[in-house]
């Protein structure tokens, strides 16, 4: 290297080789230095005794941002005062960050990244063969105080090396602190590092604090003082903290930890993460033993599981979010079972041309929008939302049970049009959808379907969710037939340890109501009024929809194990939102006349889950459950199968002959006629009122 920049990078590293020999640190027992002289000068007037041994301490911690988040790539340096000595270090993909073989004494602790003003936090004491717990929080640069957070000692030592102010967050002020703090340390002779500190039990710890135990300390060797050591002077005890930097009371819903949450991610960062693109990966694979044994392997009813006996990959999603300045996007790609069978359940590619399943197969979510800074912001986007409708996730990586109960697992995964986000405060969210209908690709009739949901968070223990939806015409061919519906949930953290031990860290439950009704075209939202007349559109059965689930979940052990209970209930008198079953490879839009969904034939369902989780790691978890589901008339895959002799004939919407043939009939009458006469002649599929099943999942998401 001969450019300019390089020699004088070079002439950096030279000044604070040579300076470091000049102070090397008395208190480990080594030679002192005279000075303003060299060693050799130190050599000569060196005591001939020797020194008592003092044993190093370390320094550990984290960096967060003020909505306890960790913060990685984050640069993080420990200066001693009492001889300039300076060590530095990056912040994990986890945001913690080690200094080990630290020399005794009073430290200054600063922490920068790009985005955020440095924080600092001085007169930090480190006893010997001790360690030290220093959580630094970083602040947007709006948002940080005027100067760096700076916890203050009335030792000279402090009063005379004070923190400079806070550089920008740009890269340039950024290596030209490093630069300037470069010029005079002095390095301290290290030993080799112990093993890396683990994350999982740092949960959000306090704005600045020493000295207090993290349970994973246990894991760094510390030498034992031995008879020498234990005459050393002790460590001056710590100044008392100062207040805390500002809250983000900026950003929407910033200041509360939602990993907690149902339906939400439980992660704190991701090493995907970056300024203008924030990566996601997601992997979810799928063993579940279903008791019925069915020799196909196939079973329905639900929008998680399809598979009995096998390993399937169920959710493979690759995509990102992309944000620079007030432009927003997200792509998400979606393969694996859930490409498949989430088109299924959509009846409106049947309105018109072009194949729209094709069209949308392999996205869960895409759109663009934009961003305008009104009040604590405004955002307008249009594509493919997944929804939030039934509380939990689209993605079983973010939910406390794998199978969730029928309220969820029979309302939409996915919502096509235009969103509005309107946060009037940081703690509420107003959201009205303008969409082509309730989980449909297409419009099914004239009018589009509108809605929203209104989200609110008085504290960070509750949490409430309201969605509505009205007006759209969501039945192909019954363009006169509406469709109301209201799912609302509330989830509460009842119990949170402010330290995780190894006993219970958090209990939470969560309640989802689901009430909604179809009205027109010979159906009525309560009954009661008569037989359907054609002619004004009135009358006709009750067609409507009620249900709910109730889960209770237990973290306990620095949140690495998780325990839910829950399940729910169901009555749905015209089965309109009743996932129809893959007989025959019948979907949403052909049916299937070995279970109608005709208006009048009522279907009531329970189930229950009981669901064991291992994270070892906030990207990975292990999930087993066991599950029942029962409904009042069959529904579930027995021994027999849902799959006619020989395979899918591609008939579905008609009766199959004992021979595997299509009957080419609807009715069962002219059915068996067709098939040679009798009812043996038909072939039915064999289904059962009730289904157990035990499930095991890996599932990963960074």
């Amino acid at each position: 290297m001969t450019s300019k920049t390089s020699r004088s990078i070079f002439a950096v590293c030279a000044m604070t080789a040579l300076t470091g020999f000049q102070a090397l640190p008395t208190a480990w027992g080594q030679v002192p230095a005279v000075p303003g002289g060299s060693v050799a000068q130190g050599l000569a007037t060196a005591p001939t005794t020797a020194t008592p041994p003092i044993y190093p301490g370390t320094i550990v911690g984290a960096v967060r941002n003020a909505a306890k988040s960790s913060i990685a790539g984050a640069t993080v340096t420990a200066t001693r005062l009492d001889n300039h000595s300076i060590r530095g270090t990056m912040t994990s993909s986890d945001g913690i960050y080690t200094f080990s073989d630290v020399g005794p004494g009073t430290y200054t602790i600063s922490a920068l990244c790009e985005g955020y003003s440095e924080t600092t936090i001085a007169s930090v004491q480190v006893a010997p063969g001790k360690a030290t717990t220093v959580t630094l929080v970083l602040m947007p640069p709006k948002l940080a105080p005027a100067t760096p957070v700076v916890i203050s000692s009335n030792s000279p030592a402090s009063q005379s090396h004070a923190p400079e102010a806070a550089p920008s967050s740009s890269g340039g002020s950024l290596l030209a602190t490093l630069l300037k703090k470069a010029v005079t340390p002095q390095p301290v002779v290290s030993k080799p590092r112990p093993e890396p500190v683990t994350t999982a039990s740092l949960g959000a710890p306090p704005v600045a604090a020493f000295d207090k135990p993290l349970p994973e300390l246990a894991a760094i060797p510390m030498p034992a003082p031995g008879p020498a050591a234990a005459q050393a002077p002790a460590a001056a005890a710590p100044a008392a903290p100062a207040p805390p930097p500002a809250v983000d009371n900026d950003t929407p819903f910033a200041d509360y930890d939602a990993t907690w949450m149902n339906g939400n991610t439980r992660q704190h960062d991701s090493p995907l993460d970056g300024k203008y693109m924030s990566g996601e990966f997601r992997a979810d694979t799928f063993y579940g033993e279903d008791f019925n044994q069915p020799v196909d392997h196939s079973m329905g009813g639900s929008s998680e599981v399809f598979r009995s006996g096998e390993v399937q990959l169920e959710d493979l999603s690759l995509g990102a979010d992309f944000h620079d300045g007030h432009m927003r996007g997200r792509v998400l790609a979606l393969f694996g079972m859930f490409s498949a069978t989430t088109v299924r359940n959509d009846p409106s590619p049947a309105v018109g041309q072009w194949d729209v399943r094709a069209a949308y197969k392999y996205v869960s979510e895409a759109y663009g929008g934009y961003h305008w800074n009104v009040q604590h912001g405004l955002n307008i986007d249009a594509g493919i939302f997944v929804s939030y409708v039934g509380l939990f996730s689209y993605h079983n990586f973010d939910n406390w049970a794998y199978q969730p109960s029928y309220v969820s697992s029979n309302t939409p995964w996915f919502f096509n049009g235009v969103r509005i986000q309107w946060f009037p405060t940081h703690h509420l969210k107003i959201e009205p959808w303008i969409i082509n209908g309730w989980q449909s690709y297409n419009k099914m009739n004239g009018h589009p379907g509108l809605g929203g949901q209104l989200k609110y968070t008085p504290s960070d223990k509750v949490t409430l969710i309201f969605n509505q939806y009205g007006y759209g015409e969501d039945n192909v061919g019954l363009p006169k037939r509406q469709r109301y519906h209201t799912d609302d949930s509330i989830e509460v953290k009842y119990f949170d340890k402010q330290v995780p031990g190894n006993g219970i860290d958090k209990m939470a439950f969560t309640f989802t109501g689901d009430a909604g009704c179809e009205t027109g075209e010979g159906v009525t939202c309560h009954g009661g009024h008569g037989a359907y007349n054609p002619v004004t559109g009135g009358g006709g059965p009750k067609q409507s929809f009620l249900g709910y689930m109730i889960y209770n979940r237990v973290w306990w052990h620095h949140d690495l194990y998780a325990f839910t209970l829950g399940g729910g209930q169901m009555n749905n008198p015209g089965r309109y939102l009743t996932l129809v079953l893959p007989i025959n490879g019948a979907d949403a839009i052909s049916g299937t006349p070995y279970f109608p969904g005709a208006p009048g034939l009522p279907l009531k369902a329970y189930d229950g889950t009981a669901t064991f989780d291992y994270m070892p790691s906030q990207f990975v978890t292990f999930r087993m459950e066991f599950g029942y589901r029962h409904t009042n008339v069959p529904y579930w895959s027995g021994r027999g199968g849902i799959t006619p002799p020989g395979g899918n004939n591609g008939s579905p919407a008609d009766y199959v002959c004992a021979t595997g043939a299509s009957s080419g009939q609807t009715d069962l009458g002219l059915a068996e006629a067709s098939c040679g006469g009798g009812k043996s002649s038909v072939w039915f599929p064999d289904l059962r009122e009730g289904q157990a099943l035990l499930s095991a999942a890996i599932m990963v998401k960074f």
